[in-house]
């Protein structure tokens, strides 16, 4: 059973930055999809960047340029890095995983996924 574990979210002034981090655990060898999701009040949970397991990389439009997914195998801990934040860009963010993406547009949709993290609030200030 794969457990996914997320820390670094927080609050920050438009155009500012976070790192937010995702441990993995309960892997049985296989290499998975991972990616982060985000969910706004009285909004659907929306896909912002993947990582597929041959190490391409997907970002949907609102973030692109702007967010970087990696990953450190040595720590099994995937990183989104979130630069020049933007008031609507406050959310729970989530970190996923599943045994493939599919094509980019099931690779963004939370349906596709099967192990979630808890999710942490980050919020940006006007």
């Amino acid at each position: 059973q794969v457990q996914l574990v997320e820390s670094g979210g927080g609050s920050v002034q438009a155009g500012g930055a976070l790192r937010r981090s995702c441990a993995a655990s309960g892997y049985t060898g296989i290499t998975y999809c991972m990616g982060w999701f985000r969910q706004a009040p009285g909004k659907e949970r929306e896909g912002g960047a993947v990582l597929d397991s041959d190490t391409s990389t997907i970002y949907a439009d609102s973030v692109k340029g702007r967010f970087t997914i990696s990953q450190d195998n040595a720590k099994n801990t995937l990183y989104l890095q979130l630069n020049r934040l933007k008031p609507e860009d406050t959310a729970m963010y989530y970190c996923a995983a599943n045994v493939y993406c599919g094509d980019w547009w099931r690779a963004l949709s939370p349906q596709t996924y099967t192990y979630w993290g808890q999710g942490t609030q980050v919020t940006v200030s006007s």
